[in-house]
């Protein structure tokens, strides 16, 4: 296989070396995956335009989706990044495994959100639809399902990319799920 290098803030174009810069700014370093990115002209800006977008979803409930999908797509790259962000959002190590094994017991709201989640990405959008009518009474909204949807899309292009191109995690390794389960 063709090796995918991973691009310096020198060698992409100046509105990539911007962009560059304000990820530098925002996270002290700019990840592996982000720079891949900016071996196109456009998808960096793209990307980082879809993850940021507004959301009726909370950061909590995206690191739900993000954990789940990242864990049906096998993406070591995007579980390592999604687990230190899932602890920046307040969950435990024990509570983040639960998640990326499609469920949420410690709360009934996000249960709902990681059984869906987990029924849309295994089955490629084909949810099961006593998922969908649980996460309604759950209190979720047809605005939060079609946000949801997106986040799914969002995770899914990062999955992926590192999945295709395996460029080197440059976050601390996630936990394997059977091992940390079984633990």
């Amino acid at each position: 296989m063709t090796a995918i290098t991973v691009p310096t803030r020198d060698s992409v174009s100046p509105s990539n070396q911007a962009l560059f810069d304000a990820l530098q700014g925002q996270l002290g370093f700019v990840p592996n995956l982000y720079a891949t990115l900016a071996h196109s002209e456009n998808a960096l800006g793209t990307y980082l335009a879809l993850q940021s977008a507004k959301s009726s979803i909370s950061a909590k409930a995206r690191e739900v989706v993000n954990l789940v999908v990242s864990q049906v797509n096998d993406c070591e790259y995007c579980l390592a990044a999604h687990t230190a962000l899932g602890k920046m959002n307040g969950f435990t190590d024990s509570q983040i495994l639960e998640i990326r094994a499609g469920g949420a017991a410690f709360d009934a709201k996000l249960d709902a959100l990681a059984k869906l989640t987990r029924s849309i990405a295994i089955n490629r959008g084909h949810a099961d639809p006593a998922l969908v009518d649980a996460f309604f009474a759950a209190g979720w909204t047809k605005e939060n399902l079609v946000d949801v949807i997106v986040t799914i899309g969002d995770k899914t292009v990062t999955n992926y990319l590192h999945a295709t191109t395996r460029v080197p995690v440059d976050f601390p390794a996630a936990p394997a799920l059977d091992v940390a389960l079984a633990a």
